[in-house]
């Protein structure tokens, strides 16, 4: 794939399983994309369609116009910003750095402000759509920051993405992800018990899926994990180990603001316990299993 040299040079760190594709998909857009992981086979598929590979993330922003970052947690994003060899060592004033990690809101703000210190400017912009809005590049992109910063970087959030807001200053977007996470986690925990009371009056669960996408209760969860719930078969697009991680960082959140909300705390307990019983690997929509379990 041919790169427009008129276009920034984007980095990625964290070619995962949502990293992997959107560094694919800035490819096909036409980009220049270098690439960072702690392990270099992680990012072969990305260099055999033309990425470059540096050795730390240093190396990687001192080469790059904009950097993405991708990765598990809040320790991870620190760790690849401002650890040795991190991206605050490399950087250069001007760098844009996108963080599409899911973390907390608050230190989203501190880190914002800390890469400010040396004029690298920071967009947190945390995505919904899992791995296949992230291979069909329509993922929902949820962004915090500056106005200019985030139309620089709205051709590049295009090609991996199709809704795509600025919600507020630093720190909003990840604060809308949150709500994602909690309303994704009981949507999933809401079909699961209406399946369990529909199988147990003998009806066919797929015939009640049809039907019930044609009305109000039609929704991605609907269409792509009561699928799963039916054929009880969990292959992750988004493990339930990270999906209980943002559930904690919506429950921190929750408890930080001393709200009271029941159903968010349901889902969060369940969350975690399916990840205690050793689940923690498989799609976060087997959290049906513990609702099977309990009913």
């Amino acid at each position: 794939m041919q790169t427009d040299s008129s276009r920034p040079r984007i980095g990625l760190i964290g070619p995962g399983i949502m990293g992997q594709p959107m560094g694919m998909n800035l490819i096909k857009a036409g980009y220049s994309l270098s690439v960072y992981a702690r392990r270099s086979s992680s990012a072969a598929e990305l260099v055999d369609a033309g990425a470059s590979f540096y050795a730390t993330p240093a190396a990687l922003a001192a080469e790059v116009d904009v950097l993405i970052a991708i990765v598990s947690d809040t320790p991870d994003v620190e760790a690849v910003l401002f650890g040795t060899d991190g991206v605050m060592d490399g950087g250069k004033a001007g760098l844009l750095v996108i963080d599409m990690s899911t973390i907390s809101p608050v230190a989203t703000r501190d880190f914002a402000a800390k890469l400010g210190t040396k004029s690298i400017r920071m967009l947190d912009a945390p995505v919904s759509g899992g791995d296949i809005g992230a291979i069909n590049g329509t993922l929902t992109i949820m962004v915090g920051g500056q106005q200019g910063d985030f139309d620089e970087a709205l051709p590049v959030f295009a090609a991996m993405g199709k809704t795509i807001t600025l919600i507020g200053d630093h720190g909003a977007g990840q604060m809308v992800k949150a709500c994602n996470n909690m309303i994704i986690a009981q949507t999933v925990i809401a079909v699961s018990e209406s399946f369990a009371m529909a199988q147990r009056a003998g009806v066919d669960l797929s015939k009640a899926r049809e039907a019930l996408m044609g009305g109000f209760a039609g929704s991605k969860v609907m269409e792509v994990h009561a699928q799963r719930i039916i054929d009880d078969t969990y292959i992750p697009g988004f493990k339930a180990k990270l999906h209980h991680k943002d559930l904690q960082i919506a429950g921190d959140t929750i408890a930080n603001f001393g709200l009271n909300l029941p159903g968010s705390q349901l889902a969060i307990d369940y969350m975690a316990r399916l990840v205690d019983q050793g689940d923690g690997e498989i799609d976060s929509a087997g959290v049906a299993k513990i609702v099977q379990q309990l009913a």
